[in-house]
């Protein structure tokens, strides 16, 4: 009579533990946006005056919501902040860390003045809630910092960017005309300039300048980031044309239409990276 108790009281353990690994799988369920895929203004609240929205923007950003995920793109005050982490600042600079590299956006104030910032755009994972995230200045110090997202509207302009900036200017129309490296003469054409590969955090400004010579194209390329500090093609090292603001290179193109490799090697993760991407580029009309 005592084994079948104890026998039953083990099968009553058992199943009460198989229905905890239920509900605990059920918990494990990918959350949803809490708006539906499309593009937003949002209020954006910092919890330091040292990190903070810029000012002509009014304390607004512009969230992206697509396939349920949601990322904010906010305009800083200047170029003093060059890379955020979504996280601690401790896992910021923890070995494969994956740093948010900035974009460059225009800010008009309003008295006309246009200032060139560095923007991020930062994953959010629910709206209303701080969000932690790291940043690291030009002094090379990481920092923690929280940021809040809410009261999302259907828009896709924030105060105080310019047309065409940051993530504004993403899906802007570049018509293009099909046409080959043989059929261009010598001189200097805006292509319009995709790059697949990498994070996707990374970007190329686009329309980009290609220079063709004595029948070689040169493309340069303008990072969103200062922190590329070498690009490889076709087994070819090329270094930086600049020394201050994002990293701008000069590349040979052997084509237009189709993609082509390119690597770049980034210093923003806890120790040089090379990264692969393609790029394709085609002439503007």
């Amino acid at each position: 009579m005592r084994k079948n108790r104890k026998g039953m009281l083990l099968a009553g353990l058992f199943a009460l533990v198989m229905v905890a690994f239920a509900l605990a799988g059920c918990g494990e369920e990918k959350a949803e946006a809490p708006v539906p895929d499309g593009i937003y203004t949002v209020d954006v609240t910092t919890d330091s005056n040292m990190f903070h929205i810029n000012e002509a923007n009014q304390g607004k950003g512009l969230l992206t919501v697509k396939d349920g995920q949601m990322t904010v793109h906010i305009s800083l005050a200047s170029k003093k902040i060059v890379n955020l982490f979504a996280g601690s600042k401790e896992d910021a600079q923890k070995e494969g860390a994956q740093l948010i590299e900035p974009t460059t956006d225009k800010i008009v104030y309003e008295d006309g003045y246009e200032m060139d910032v560095y923007g991020f755009d930062v994953p959010v994972p629910a709206l209303d809630q701080e969000i932690p995230v790291a940043i690291i200045g030009t002094h090379g110090n990481w920092y923690d910092h929280t940021i809040t997202v809410s009261n999302p509207e259907e828009g896709n302009h924030v105060p105080g960017t310019a047309e065409g900036s940051g993530a504004e200017g993403e899906e802007a129309s570049q018509e293009t005309q099909d046409v080959s490296l043989d059929e261009l003469k010598d001189g200097d054409y805006q292509v319009k300039l995709s790059m697949e590969g990498g994070t996707g955090r990374a970007t190329v400004e686009s329309p980009a300048k290609m220079t063709v010579k004595d029948g070689k194209a040169t493309l340069t390329v303008v990072w969103s980031s200062p922190n590329y500090d070498y690009m490889l093609v076709d087994g070819e090292k090329y270094e930086p044309v600049n020394e201050e603001g994002n990293s701008t290179f000069e590349i040979p193109v052997s084509v237009l239409g189709e993609a082509f490799p390119v690597t770049a090697d980034t210093t923003a993760m806890s120790k040089p990276h090379e990264i692969d991407y393609q790029f394709t580029c085609k002439v503007l009309k």
